[in-house]
């Protein structure tokens, strides 16, 4: 008999989430049918949207159900196949969720080649978060050469791809992180021309300094301050890629100080999922993947070990406490 351990969500939060919102059930795994794959998830992504999902709120998707098994993506291999396009052996992504295996009927899976780079990396820049700043980046900002783009959350899996890419079409590049030890990774290791704390407080002053001439693009990851102090140092025509706003996930409001400065400016703003874009996943996965296995594109993995570590992981990663991008390992 085989156990397949896996996380429910069990209740909602109200304000911050917390360990006692989530399960760890083990049922036994039911035998696979005709047409069916059997895949051993090796690694387990964790991402802030997921925190949107715990809440009982209209969005962009449904809300989690209660007593089923947290969403998310995997990476793994199949194990068992009666299917005739997949065989044992096979590396998949795929949507998974918290839990040790999958079944799946093979319309979900997407072959992966970790030959070429580690498999995780399918679950960071080439993965969903890399897509996303693929995305943002090239769809949105529309960075020209010599133009400033400025991102938030920048040491993490979807902003330091964006800083990077940003880089690599000309532009001056300035981060925005929390702690001077991600910073000095920011500007060190991923090349980015600067990096703010804003932990440490000054964030407009730091902006200034940084970004003399203004700046013409940004990647929002945040919300909250970091978006204020942003909005006074933008130039005439600056579009926004509004992704996500971390500040405000345990539903307390985030007021925009200065929203006159949109008109002012004549600033573009545009919100956007990834998932609606998927026409543009075939390339940019492409793009990154090669961009990877060639060493011009680099990340960090914060790994936690084992599924039932998984919830505390994402609620470290709710505050900040991972470094790049956070995983979980599963075998």
């Amino acid at each position: 008999m085989t156990i397949n351990r896996q996380i429910l969500l069990v209740s909602r939060p109200k304000g911050e989430a917390t360990l006692e919102n989530f399960h760890l059930a083990a049922p036994e795994l039911p035998e696979i049918g005709d047409g069916q794959v059997l895949v051993r998830n090796f690694y387990l992504s964790l991402d802030p949207y997921m925190r949107g999902r715990m809440n009982d709120t209209k969005s962009y998707a449904p809300p989690q159900p209660l007593d089923t098994v947290m969403i998310g993506a995997t990476v793994g291999e199949v194990i068992e196949s009666r299917h005739p396009d997949w065989h044992p052996g096979d590396h998949v992504a795929a949507m998974f969720g918290w839990q040790e295996y999958g079944v799946s009927d093979g319309s979900n899976l997407r072959r992966i080649d970790d030959a070429r780079i580690p498999m995780s990396a399918y679950l960071g820049a080439a993965g969903m978060p890399g897509v996303t700043a693929w995305y943002g980046l090239n769809r949105i900002i529309a960075p020209k050469a010599g133009e400033t783009v400025a991102v938030s959350a920048a040491s993490g899996a979807v902003g330091s791809v964006v800083g990077q890419l940003a880089k690599g079409a000309g532009c001056r590049v300035i981060g925005i992180a929390g702690g001077a030890q991600k910073c000095a990774y920011v500007v060190e290791t991923l090349g980015f021309d600067a990096c703010i704390d804003y932990k440490a407080g000054n964030l407009d002053e730091a902006l200034r300094a940084a970004a003399p001439d203004g700046i013409d693009g940004y990647f929002e990851n945040v919300g909250g301050q970091v978006f204020d102090a942003v909005m006074r140092n933008l130039n005439a025509h600056a579009r926004i890629a509004l992704c996500g706003m971390i500040s405000g996930y345990n539903g307390e409001p985030i007021p925009l100080k200065y929203p006159a400065l949109l008109l002012t400016n004549r600033v573009r703003l545009e919100g956007f999922i990834v998932t609606e874009h998927m026409d543009v996943w075939p390339q940019a996965l492409k793009e990154l993947a090669d961009a990877i296995a060639a060493g011009e594109l680099r990340y960090r993995e914060t790994m936690a070990q084992g599924i039932e570590n998984a919830p505390a992981a994402f609620l470290g990663l709710l505050k900040g406490e991972n470094f790049g991008k956070q995983i979980v390992r599963l075998v």
